[in-house]
């Protein structure tokens, strides 16, 4: 730090005293001052607050950060995911994770299978949509980690880079593992599926005991329009969970089948006004004339924005 200090002019020049102050608290403000300058020659002085004394100076070095797409910053940032300090290893993970460079994200390989749970993690969700094709096997690998976080950033990264050789591994944790978010992240991640080999494991989610999971099910099954899920989507329109009955809604209307009609103009009637919606607008992706009395009466429905949607499934009809 002394070395790059020195190397400060002109206004910058003052700054120097304040960023080599014992107080931790004037050292701090000290970066966010230099920060806010925005020039990247300052970048260094930043990067070299990450090994600060004080931790509230190195997460707060770590934040500002931020938008830095440099190999050099992302693997000092790195280093700080085996900080003593938690809110340190948060500070850093949270900046890297918005990284925009594949370049940036190669020093955050050798992180991703790293035998420390935490920096392994924060390394594969760093490295998500970066869709750095060099990610694909330490994901793999991570798919079978013990820590339910790791994978399901694992996860995360083999959908952004839709590994196709990775589907089974993924329908499986769809289906059995014990970590409900990475059950639902897995459902999601099955959506690049090119084919209907992920229907099985789909509909299997789409009975998971943790609703977010059902709904995501549904949200997939939509995506893929697979017709072979009309039925168990048009069961789920019958659930006590409005935000799956809505998921289930819009995938029938995506799919297209008529055979959904008379649950979706049941769920016209439904108290909860988005369902409503979803419905009408499922109705009129449909487009089956047998649905043009029941939207008729949703166009004076109490809620503004199913009427609306009862209008516009209306003019699909007539336009079919």
């Amino acid at each position: 730090m002394t070395d790059t200090l020195s190397a400060l002019s002109g206004d910058l020049a003052a700054l120097a005293p304040r960023l080599a102050a014992g107080d931790a608290t004037i050292r701090r403000v000290a970066l966010i001052e230099l920060a806010d300058d925005g020039d990247p020659e300052h970048v260094p002085l930043l990067v070299a607050a990450l090994a600060d004394a004080d931790a509230g100076v190195r997460s707060e070095a770590a934040r500002l950060l931020a938008g830095w797409d440099d190999t050099d910053v992302a693997a000092a940032l790195a280093a700080r995911l085996l900080d003593d300090d938690a809110g340190v290893r948060a500070a850093a993970a949270q900046t890297l994770s918005e990284l925009k460079s594949q370049d940036a994200g190669v020093p955050l390989l050798p992180w991703a299978v790293h035998e420390d749970a935490f920096a392994r993690s924060a390394a594969l969700r760093a490295l998500r949509e970066l869709r750095l094709p060099a990610a694909r096997d330490p994901a793999l690998a991570a798919l079978t980690h013990a820590d339910a976080g790791v994978r399901r950033e694992a996860v995360g990264v083999l959908g952004w880079l839709k590994t196709i050789d990775a589907l089974p591994a993924l329908a499986g944790l769809a289906r059995h593992d014990t970590d409900a978010e990475v059950r639902r992240v897995a459902t999601g991640a099955l959506g690049f599926a090119a084919d209907t080999s992920v229907a099985p494991a789909l509909l299997a989610a789409l009975g998971d005991d943790h609703w977010p999971v059902r709904e995501e099910a549904a949200t997939t099954l939509g995506k893929l329009r697979l017709a072979t899920a009309t039925g168990a989507l048009i069961a789920t329109l019958e659930q006590d969970i409005w935000q799956v009955r809505i998921k289930a809604a819009r995938a029938l209307g995506l799919i297209g089948d008529a055979a959904a009609l008379p649950a979706l103009i049941a769920s016209l009637a439904h108290q909860a006004g988005n369902l409503r919606k979803e419905a009408a607008i499922a109705l009129g992706e449909i487009g089956n004339a047998g649905a043009r009395a029941a939207l008729d009466v949703a166009t004076a429905d109490p809620d503004p924005e199913v009427r609306k949607a009862a209008r516009l499934a209306l003019d699909r009809l007539e336009a079919a």
